[in-house]
């Protein structure tokens, strides 16, 4: 096939890619079964990874798989499986755990604007030049040394919501029968 053919082929998939995530946003977005949203953000999201691979960033792309749609959505259908029917009633909440999460709320609300506030947003002329701070090497070796806190803190994350969603139907269980 010669080069024109690649390029009608290439742009083909590229648009191919980009109509898949205006699709799996729409069925994300107005569906009114929770399952149907999910399983339209998990089409968005590897809809956009595959443009990732079209625009020859193979390392995001895995990211943007691994993260998006394999731990965020995975763990969003196993919080519904998890979670109470919706045809429940929903227990009145105590005003104290209201204020609380209010306060709680707010405080890192204010924490963020804090840090948001504080930080200089302007790139140094030297990380801008050094293209080399932005490799896929440099990428990896700094995740996995410098921020793989990060990572053991959004796993811990994930975790808490997944056990939070088990006691919630092990509640919603008890309060049902």
């Amino acid at each position: 096939m010669d080069t024109a053919g690649l390029d009608i082929l290439n742009q083909a998939g590229f648009w191919a890619m980009v109509a898949l995530t205006v699709a799996g946003a729409s069925i994300a977005i107005f569906p009114r079964n929770i399952l149907y949203n999910v399983l339209g953000l998990a089409l968005c999201m590897t809809a956009i990874a595959a443009i990732y691979v079209f625009l020859g960033s193979l390392f995001i792309a895995l990211m943007q798989f691994l993260i998006y749609v394999g731990a965020i959505c995975i763990a969003i259908v196993f919080a519904i499986m998890l979670s109470r029917p919706l045809h429940l009633e929903m227990p009145p909440r105590p005003a104290s755990k209201v204020a609380m999460a209010t306060a709680a709320a707010v405080l890192f609300f204010v924490a963020i604007v804090g840090v948001v506030l504080k930080t200089d947003w302007t790139p140094s002329a030297a990380r801008v030049a050094d293209s080399s701070l932005w490799s896929v090497e440099a990428i990896g070796r700094a995740l996995l040394t410098r921020y793989e806190l990060v990572f053991e803190v959004i796993s811990l994350v994930l975790l808490v919501a997944i056990i939070g969603a088990v006691i919630t139907a092990g509640l919603s269980r008890r309060l049902s029968s």
